[in-house]
């Protein structure tokens, strides 16, 4: 081992202290909904009291000591500022949260495992808003946040249309040349496939495309690479090997904005879910509806509820504020079961 290899790993680990302090203040961030005071000086001396104990090593307490004081104090600074949430799955870098800084760059995203888990704690407050993707262009709906929908009695108060472009990352000053295996999102993989068959490349599976980014900055596998976004090059510290090698130029995802609240701005797009009966020409008579009130309709899709019963989503241009638009919606309600309006909103498209 030499000096540049040591660096290379001091480097590294820098990296990884860097990610579990961000982590650490989003734990601030959350904790801050739990608390009426900002000031706990029962839980800072458990804290100290802690550090004392455990200090071992080359590091000496009073050291540690001094750094907590900073991050404690930039914790209080944090919660001070009183900043909203916005929940997205997957790690950080996630086109979910490429998604939620377009739509509200002031928010702070929050990743959360798993689709259920941005609609749990949206409901229970815990954060301020989730965004969640319903279609994508080439992958067609995304069945589980559209099921997670049917049930859910959060609001949509915004939507983003966002071009996807994939990129090739890999460990800083890797070449090229020598990359054998790729990891990705199956979805991303499936969307790169002939770049990845001519470039000779073999696709591995992985849980997320954010995810597949960390654990090749984290683990460093010989001659891989990831496929993820610009941001995860940006936040995991990846060199970009190659950009836009998604197989088709049109390649769009669309993230709905969810909020426990309805939205106070008059929106010019509506999305409702609703149910019909098992009878010819009920479906027709819905669509009859708009066409005769010359409203346009952006998205219509039928999703299993339960056997044997089926709930449409559709999507049109108009706000819930324009009389025309109220008569049709009130015409629908009285022609379909389980009629819910799920929210009226502004749309972002961003290529």
């Amino acid at each position: 081992m030499d000096l540049k290899e040591i660096r290379k790993k001091i480097d590294h680990v820098d990296s990884k202290i860097l990610r579990l302090l961000n982590n650490r203040m989003e734990l601030v961030l959350m904790a801050k909904r739990f608390k009426s005071e900002i000031e706990d000086s029962k839980r800072e001396k458990e804290l100290f009291d802690r550090i004392r104990r455990n200090s071992t090593g080359l590091i000496n307490a009073q050291f540690i000591e001094k750094i907590y004081v900073e991050i404690i104090k930039e914790s209080k600074e944090l919660q001070r500022k009183d900043y909203q949430l916005i929940a997205f799955q997957g790690e950080h870098g996630a086109y979910g949260e490429v998604a939620a800084r377009e739509w509200n760059s002031n928010l702070m995203p929050m990743p959360c495992s798993e689709f259920s888990d941005v609609f749990e704690w949206v409901k229970s407050g815990l954060y301020d808003y989730g965004i969640v993707p319903v279609e994508n262009t080439l992958g067609g709906v995304v069945g589980q946040v559209n099921q997670l929908l049917i049930n859910s009695d959060l609001h949509v108060v915004g939507a983003v249309e966002l071009s996807i472009h994939h990129c090739l990352l890999a460990l800083q000053g890797t070449d090229h040349r020598e990359i054998r295996t790729v990891y990705s999102h199956p979805q991303a993989l499936a969307q790169c496939r002939y770049f990845l068959s001519r470039n000779k490349l073999e696709p591995v599976s992985f849980y997320d495309t954010s995810g597949a980014a960390k654990m090749l900055s984290e683990k460093g596998p010989k001659e891989s690479a990831a496929i993820a976004s610009k941001l995860s090059a940006r936040l995991y510290e990846l060199e970009i090997i190659k950009e836009d090698i998604e197989d088709l130029d049109r390649n769009m995802t669309r993230f709905l904005v969810l909020s426990k609240e309805e939205n106070r701005e008059e929106g010019n797009k509506c999305s409702i879910i609703f149910s019909t009966e098992h009878k010819a020409g009920t479906l027709f008579s819905v669509l009859e509806v708009f066409a005769r009130a010359n409203i346009n309709l952006t998205r219509i899709e039928s999703m299993p509820n339960e056997p044997g019963n089926y709930s449409f989503f559709l999507d049109f241009i108009g706000s819930n504020k324009d009389e025309k638009v109220v008569k049709a919606l009130e015409q629908v309600k009285e022609i379909t079961s389980n009629f819910k309006l799920m929210g009226c909103y502004k749309e972002r498209k961003v290529v």
